[in-house]
């Protein structure tokens, strides 16, 4: 049995869940038994600070500490996400169902985040859905606030209109912000047929150029020359053969020297087909 086993655990059974009222004591009963678990390192520290740097290995023979250095930062990185795990579910489980409500939707609030290639107000519409939420849940959200939190949220393509927001408008309210948003996207998208219109003429253009430059009629008829070059001397003379048929040679028959014999009789004078 380990030593974590062995030692007396408090009893969470008891706890009182955490209400919004009782943070004080709950907190500390809770990091008692994270302390005696041995995990309560996780509520302070991060993750790198856990992780050794790596010697940069020069030669074969410092090859084996950086091996022993990289087992041991993946050891200490699978041990401090297991405690971490440990320590989130602990802190979850002891909480009212209120208040974890209230945090998971408090949680997709932070984490939204407007992206390109969506509608901004479909996205803006996201976003209004997921303040009622926290509102929903007893969390009382401050207009202008909530607006600043929206103007933080902007997708990459809209930094230029973020800056000019950020400078020179003031405690605008959500409503007046989501107008602003409304009118900035109309006339992005009035503005966007021209842009497609002057990016087809310029494909256009270039797909004329590439048409342009490319092989010449002199060229294409000098390749069309070489194939026929090539085929005239594998294929030989193609009036006489045919076309794609090889030739062989014809082997010369000797003319027989000297008076012809019939091969019938073997007398000279005549041949077989006048024997």
């Amino acid at each position: 049995m380990s030593s974590v086993l062995a030692k007396t655990l408090p009893n969470l059974t008891k706890l009182e869940q955490l209400d919004g009222n009782n943070y004080k004591r709950w907190s500390q009963k809770l990091l008692m038994f994270f302390e005696q678990l041995e995990i309560d390192y996780v509520l302070f520290s991060d993750p790198h600070t856990h992780v050794k740097e790596t010697p940069a290995a020069t030669s074969v023979e410092n090859t084996s500490p950086v091996v022993s250095v990289v087992k041991s930062n993946e050891e200490a990185i699978k041990k401090f996400e297991k405690a971490n795990k440990t320590v989130r579910c602990q802190l979850l489980s002891n909480m009212t169902d209120s208040l974890f409500d209230l945090f998971m939707v408090v949680g997709k609030w932070l984490e939204f985040q407007m992206v390109d290639g969506k509608p901004i107000m479909e996205q803006v519409h996201v976003y209004e859905n997921l303040c009622a939420d926290v509102v929903n849940e007893g969390m009382k959200l401050d207009d202008i606030f909530v607006a600043n939190v929206l103007l933080e949220k902007f997708p990459p393509s809209w930094s230029n209109y973020w800056n000019h927001l950020k400078h020179k408008k003031k405690d605008l309210s959500l409503q007046e912000l989501v107008g602003h948003m409304r009118t900035e996207e109309a006339n992005r998208l009035k503005d966007k047929p021209v842009s497609l219109s002057l990016n087809t003429s310029v494909v256009a253009v270039k797909a004329n150029l590439v048409e342009s430059g490319g092989p010449s009629n002199f060229e294409k008829f000098k390749g069309k020359g070489k194939a026929k070059v090539g085929a005239s001397k594998n294929q030989g003379p193609s009036k006489k053969n045919g076309p794609g048929k090889h030739t062989k040679p014809v082997a010369k028959i000797p003319k027989p020297k000297g008076p012809i014999v019939c091969y019938m009789c073997g007398k000279t004078g005549h041949k077989a087909y006048q024997y």
